[in-house]
C-alpha cells in the first residue's frame, strides 16, 4: 500500500490546515521556490519518521517539489494529525502514520519506511537510526546520510558513534543555532503550556510549576510559566546550569524537596524516571504532571500503573490516578510529549528554521562525500537560515565594512 492512515478523506480538512501553517514558515516557502525547478534530489529516496504534523507536511512536500520520493512514519503514537496524514497520502507521499497507532504499528509503520531503502534518513528521536541499524544492516551500509531532530535522537546517535556501530553520517540538526535556540526555547517553551492548558483548563498564575531539566527547552518552559505568573522551581543535575536558573530568578532544589510542594510538574531532560513514584508519593493532592521530553519514560507511568486504586479518563488527555492513600494526581497525554498529545505541537514560525536546516542539512549531504560520524550544521547554513528569516520579518541588519573585516582579522 502506498499509505497506511485513518482516513483518506479526511484530506480536504488537512489541506487548509496545512495551508495555514504555511503562511508562517516563509524561509521553506523561498527554498522550495528555488528548488523546484533544478530538483537535486530526483531519484532519491528520503526516510522520514516525524511528528506527523502540518509542518511536517510543508517540509515534506518540499522535499517531495525538489524531486525526492518521501516515505514519512509517526515518531511519537499520539503525534499524528489523521488530518494531515490524508492531506499527505493523496499529495503522493508514502504516509504510515495514524494518531494513538499500538506498539507494533508503530514499529511496523518504521519498518515500512525503512524497506524502501532510502538513500537519506530524516529522524527525531532516532527511532528509524536504531531500527534500521540493528534490524537492517545491509540497508544501513547504503544510506548517503541522515539528520536528527532531537536532542534525545542525536545523543543516542552520539552513543551509536561511539561505539563504532554508526554507518553513515550525520547532521545533528537538533544542534543548529536557529534550531535550538527558538525550537526548543521558544517553541517548546510555548507549545508545553499550550498542551497542558488544553487538556487542564487550569490557570498557571499562582501556581507552584517544577520544571525538571534546564536545558533550552527547560529555559523555554521556565520563561513562559513565569511570564504567565507561576512561582517556578527548577530541579536539575548538572551544576552550570542549576546555577543559571539561579541566576535568572528561579529557585532551584532537589525533586525530593519540590515534590512536595510543587502543584504542576513538566520534565525536559531527555532522561528516565526523572519523577519517580517515591516523589509522586510525596506530592500533594491534585497534582498535575506533564512531560515534554521526547520519549515517555520521564514519568515513572508503570509504578504509577501498577500501584493506582483506580484510573479515569477525565478530560481529554487527563487521565486521574487515586492511590491507597486516597491522593488523586493526574496525567496529561498519558506521558508522551504533552505538546503534540494535548496541543499541537510548536508554532509552525519556529519550526520553519528547524525545518529549512533539515532541508538544507540533507542537500549538503547529497552533494558532500562526508566520513561517518556526528556532525554540526554548518555555519553556512545556519547563517543563511537566519539571514532569510530576519529578511521575511521585514527587518535588515548591518554588515561589516573592508576596514572593520581587516581589522577583525588584524593581530
Amino acid at each position: 500500500m502506498n499509505y497506511q492512515i485513518k482516513d483518506i478523506g479526511l484530506a480536504d480538512e488537512g489541506a487548509k490546515k496545512v495551508e495555514w501553517a504555511y503562511r508562517e514558515m516563509p524561509v521553506l516557502d523561498i527554498l522550495r521556490k528555488k528548488y523546484k525547478n533544478s530538483k537535486p534530489f530526483a531519484g532519491k529516496k528520503i526516510a522520514a519518521c516525524l511528528h506527523v504534523t502540518t509542518e511536517t507536511a510543508n517540509l515534506i512536500t518540499t522535499f517531495r517539489d525538489a524531486g525526492a520520493q518521501v516515505y514519512l512514519c509517526a515518531s511519537n503514537p499520539l503525534s499524528t494529525s489523521d488530518e494531515v496524514a490524508a492531506y499527505l497520502a493523496r499529495e503522493g507521499i508514502f504516509v504510515f502514520a495514524q494518531r494513538g497507532e499500538d506498539s507494533k504499528s508503530y514499529w511496523d509503520n518504521i519498518r515500512r519506511c525503512i524497506e524502501s531503502e532510502p538513500d537519506l534518513t530524516i529522524d527525531d528521536g532516532a527511532d528509524l537510526t536504531v531500527t534500521l541499524h540493528k534490524e537492517y544492516p545491509r540497508l544501513a551500509d547504503k544510506v548517503v546520510g541522515g539528520c536528527e531532530e532531537t536532542t534525545t535522537g542525536v545523543h543516542r546517535i552520539e552513543a551509536l558513534n561511539k561505539e563504532k556501530l554508526l554507518k553513515f553520517p550525520f547532521i545533528a540538526v537538533n544542534n543548529a543555532m536557529t534550531k535550538h535556540f527558538f525550537d526548543n526555547r521558544y517553541g517548546t517553551g510555548q507549545s508545553t503550556l499550550d498542551g497542558i492548558i488544553r487538556a487542564t483548563n487550569i490557570l498557571f498564575a499562582g501556581k507552584r510549576v517544577v520544571v525538571a531539566g534546564y536545558g533550552w527547552c527547560g529555559k523555554g518552559v521556565s520563561m513562559r510559566a513565569k511570564g504567565m505568573g507561576a512561582r517556578v522551581i527548577v530541579t536539575e543535575v548538572e551544576p552550570v546550569r542549576a546555577l543559571e536558573a539561579i541566576m535568572d530568578g528561579f529557585d532551584v532544589m532537589p525533586m525530593d524537596e519540590a515534590a512536595k510542594i510543587g502543584d504542576i510538574f513538566i520534565t525536559v531532560t531527555g532522561n528516565c524516571n526523572v519523577i519517580r513514584f517515591d516523589h509522586i508519593l510525596k506530592m500533594k493532592d491534585g497534582a498535575i504532571l506533564a512531560n515534554s521530553g521526547h520519549f515517555n519514560v520521564e514519568i515513572e507511568v508503570n509504578k504509577m500503573e501498577e500501584q493506582k486504586v483506580s484510573k479515569r479518563r477525565i478530560r481529554h488527555e487527563l487521565d486521574e490516578y487515586t492511590f491507597k492513600d486516597g491522593k488523586k494526581v493526574f496525567l496529561v497525554g498519558e506521558g508522551r510529549l504533552v505538546n503534540l498529545a494535548a496541543a499541537e505541537g510548536h508554532p509552525s514560525s519556529v519550526m520553519d528554521m528547524s525545518f529549512a536546516n533539515q532541508f538544507l542539512s540533507s542537500l549538503y549531504l547529497l552533494n558532500n562525500k562526508i566520513e561517518i560520524g556526528v556532525y554540526p550544521v554548518p555555519i553556512e547554513i545556519d547563517r543563511e537560515i537566519a539571514r532569510l528569516k530576519i529578511e521575511s520579518m521585514g527587518m535588515s541588519i548591518d554588515t561589516l565594512s573592508e576596514e572593520q573585516e581587516k581589522y577583525m582579522k588584524s593581530w
